[in-house]
């Protein structure tokens, strides 16, 4: 199979990944195997690539918005059948026994691992995900389109969640990225009223086309 490995971080655009023939891997234990359909690209990725984040090891190959279809089964997985679409997000795996994954806060797991940082991620023809860390997803949205909601989408939420807005109340925004680009939509679904605050004027233009009532610095 074809993948995308990062072996020495530099800038961005002087191609850092390079392209490279493995093996395609064999699912272990409580594993699957999904072949890629889409796999975007994280800020996080940039990151890595341009050796802003300290990598626990390399080679790697990166990137966790991945979309695929299962297509293998490692010992003792069940579900998702073969055949079934899903999801890859960051979040690799945890302990799943400490306060945090106790309490719905995985990402805070110490024992956390995550996907293209500690394991190979997506930028690949085929991925291995454990099979009780990945995500159903929805037949009527494309592929390509999917892939973001694994990242910016789930902060997104979550960031949404966290604030304990209410329909029809007023929210703030600060900063428009990816994720505040998908949490104002939900909002306005909502009919909240969303201020955003960022500096950059195109991510203001942006916040008023999705229906930000103000933005500003």
């Amino acid at each position: 199979m074809r993948v995308m490995v990062l072996r020495t971080p530099r800038p961005a655009i002087q191609s850092p990944l390079e392209l490279e023939h493995r093996e395609i891997p064999r699912p272990g234990p409580g594993q699957l195997r999904l072949r890629v359909l889409a796999c975007g690209v994280c800020h996080t990725d940039l990151h890595e690539c341009e050796g802003d984040i300290v990598l626990p090891h390399r080679p790697i190959v990166p990137g966790h918005q991945i979309v695929g279809v299962v297509d293998a089964l490692g010992a003792e997985v069940v579900e998702p059948a073969i055949g079934t679409r899903v999801g890859v997000a960051w979040v690799h795996g945890t302990c799943g026994v400490c306060r945090e994954c106790e309490e719905g806060r995985e990402n805070l797991c110490d024992s956390a691992r995550f996907t293209g940082l500690h394991v190979d991620g997506g930028y690949a023809e085929f991925a291995l995900a454990r099979a009780d860390f990945v995500h159903a997803l929805p037949s009527g949205v494309a592929d390509h389109q999917a892939a973001p909601l694994l990242c910016a989408g789930i902060i997104g939420l979550r960031a949404l969640r966290l604030s304990g807005a209410q329909p029809r109340q007023r929210l703030g925004l600060w900063g428009f990225g990816a994720s505040a680009h998908i949490a104002i939509q939900i909002a306005r679904h909502w009919d909240c009223e969303v201020f955003v605050f960022t500096r950059g004027e195109a991510h203001r233009e942006h916040a008023r086309a999705l229906g930000a009532a103000w933005c500003g610095g």
